[in-house]
């Protein structure tokens, strides 16, 4: 991407970044603490929902990539795409968008969708240049469809609580299987190449279920069980920059390969969230955009600076657009409760009100 793209797009942040602190540093002492918090409330949903935005931005790219190398007849190209990890991602969306279905958080739940179905465009293309085996695309597309009208039912309460328990049981267990494997194959081969991890770990999370549904498990037991395939959803992207830190680290030239714009966008993307998550107090969905924000976009910005394959101008734009957004959320929200102090929020999202 050339020189004046970039300016290009950084200029639009920047004007952005100026006018949502511009709007918000309005002051309206006419208004009362709840026409604050309905205010609020309603722009960190339009704030999640603007969230696709810069996510289909990411993926748009890479679709049409693809589109234009299988006319071309470049099935090869497809091959340097891994169909394992953006497999692992989709499990994630589709983890979380049942998260958020049950949680009523529309505008969350369709970034999720969106995630959900751009990924499945890309299996889809892969599979297609023969790059993934057809077997797993049939099998992921069943899933896919399975997940997609569960989780559309329940949220419009067309489906039983009975079905939802037992999709919200296999989301579950696939999430606690697939998680420890990938954690541990990313330090392959400094570690055996096992399926040690993941095969362990799916026995645990199977005698878990059992036992929540068997009612060998307290309350406080079966709730823990209940909320794994959301934290086990948000520790599958949280360990994306992990595992791209660590490649970074072992191979400092491939730091040369990531697109500064990409990582704009994926900062961008999960920022956008963050007021959204904070406001309602939700620690997860916090602890997973504010995770992804700062360590996957802003660490590999960071990352790229470092190794001078980005511009000051970039990084600094970046920083403290991030460094804004991140105090303009708290401050905000500070106003919405009617808190004097913006850490009172985050005070009330560890330990509750």
């Amino acid at each position: 991407m050339n020189s004046k793209i970039k300016r290009s797009i950084l200029l639009i942040f920047g004007w952005w970044m100026f006018f949502i602190l511009g709007f918000f540093s309005k002051g309206n002492p006419g208004l009362g603490k709840f026409k604050e918090y309905q205010e609020w409330d309603s722009w960190t949903a339009k704030f999640s929902g603007g969230a696709n935005i810069p996510f289909l931005m990411l993926q748009l790219p890479q679709i049409i990539l693809n589109t234009q190398n299988l006319l071309a007849g470049n099935n090869t190209a497809l091959s340097a795409v891994p169909w394992l990890g953006m497999l692992t991602g989709l499990l994630g969306n589709l983890s979380l968008l049942s998260y958020f279905a049950k949680k009523r958080e529309k505008e969350a739940a369709v970034v999720q969708t969106l995630g959900v179905v751009s990924t499945h465009i890309v299996l889809a293309q892969l599979t297609m240049a023969e790059a993934m085996p057809i077997q797993y695309f049939v099998a992921t597309s069943a899933v896919v469809t399975i997940g997609l009208i569960v989780n559309c039912l329940y949220y419009f309460g067309k489906l039983s609580k009975t079905v939802w328990q037992l999709w919200e049981d296999v989301i579950t267990i696939g999430g606690l299987s697939v998680l420890p494997q990938i954690m541990w194959s990313t330090f392959v081969p400094l570690v055996p190449n096992s399926i040690l991890p993941g095969t362990t770990a799916f026995g645990i999370a199977v005698a878990a279920i059992i036992m929540a549904r068997t009612g060998k498990l307290s309350e406080k037991g079966v709730r823990f069980v209940g909320s794994l395939s959301g934290w086990t959803a948000t520790l599958m992207f949280m360990w994306m920059p992990v595992s791209q830190m660590w490649t970074n680290f072992l191979n400092p030239d491939n730091i040369k390969g990531l697109s500064s714009i990409t990582m704009l966008l994926s900062m961008m993307g999960n920022g956008l969230m963050i007021p959204r998550a904070l406001f309602i107090r939700d620690l997860m969905w916090l602890t997973g955009s504010l995770w992804a924000t700062l360590f996957y976009g802003y660490g590999n910005i960071l990352c790229l600076y470092l190794v001078n394959c980005t511009s000051q101008s970039f990084f600094v734009a970046a920083t403290i657009g991030l460094i804004s957004w991140i105090g303009l959320a708290l401050w905000r929200d500070a106003v919405a409760y009617g808190h004097n102090s913006p850490f009172r929020s985050l005070k009330e999202l560890v330990f509750g009100p």
